[in-house]
């Protein structure tokens, strides 16, 4: 990881730089409309409340996951992140980037010093973002190249834990279930091509066009212990509830 501080300015560009709000929830939440009362409440509250953990959150990515052990698990995910030093990003992941978008999960972002301090057995939860970075899968709508390009560089060397707690891809109306823990591509083929030109057309980008770009991004070896799910028996979470990814099937 370049431990160059990220340059300020690139935030600024990243701040105003929110994308296209073009995708929805697959699902529907069961209840009732929101009444006017607590709609009322909702006003007041963000008119006279500081959200000092919320406001941090000021670069928005957009990529795709697939479940440890079920690659044919997969989906596109939104992420909302916050750069909490030059070691560690933290992002809230929804399944869309529109208001009732559902939040699905996290992910937690460390540079290649601090991954390389875990316990082998921490390691194997992590995956890396090499290839997310350097296909162009991975991107930042809204934003001006060179600010893409300047976060892109610093997350190719990365690796990520992420666990999705609400499975609207599964048709889950409800966060049922346990946590899943979810993994990126490690190499092409593995993310659905029509879902990754559904997204591009959605976004008006080219990753092809975006994997020739960042040609020049040094691409740093991936530490072993990383993306174990290519290794043998993948990691998951038994569901006791019966909710767990495989009881559905891949839509």
């Amino acid at each position: 990881m370049n431990t160059a501080r990220f340059p300020s300015w690139c935030l600024c560009l990243l701040l105003a730089g929110c994308g296209a709000e073009n995708t929805g929830s697959p699902v529907q939440a069961p209840g009732a409309p929101a009444a006017a009362s607590t709609r009322l409440l909702e006003a007041g509250a963000a008119a006279l409340q500081d959200m000092p953990p919320v406001d941090a959150l000021n670069a928005y990515l957009d990529g795709f996951h697939f479940y440890s052990g079920h690659m044919a698990g997969q989906m596109e995910a939104h992420h909302y992140c916050s750069i909490v030093n030059e070691d560690v990003i933290q992002c809230v992941i929804y399944d869309g980037n529109v208001r009732d978008a559902k939040l699905m999960g996290v992910e937690y972002i460390v540079s290649r010093r601090l991954y390389e301090g875990l316990p082998p057995t921490e390691q194997r939860l992590w995956h890396s973002h090499v290839h997310e970075v350097k296909s162009g899968q991975l991107i930042l709508p809204g934003v001006p190249e060179l600010a893409e390009r300047a976060l892109m560089r610093k997350l190719v060397d990365t690796y990520g834990k992420t666990w999705h707690t609400w499975h609207t891809d599964r048709d889950k109306a409800l966060p049922l279930g346990v946590p899943q823990l979810m993994m990126g591509a490690t190499a092409d083929g593995q993310i659905d091509p029509a879902r990754v030109a559904e997204r591009d057309r959605r976004f008006g980008i080219d990753s092809a066009a975006k994997r020739a770009e960042r040609a020049d991004i040094p691409a740093p070896p991936v530490h072993p212990a990383a993306d174990a799910w290519q290794r043998g028996p993948a990691y998951q979470i038994d569901d006791p509830a019966g909710a767990h990814h495989e009881a559905a099937p891949a839509r």
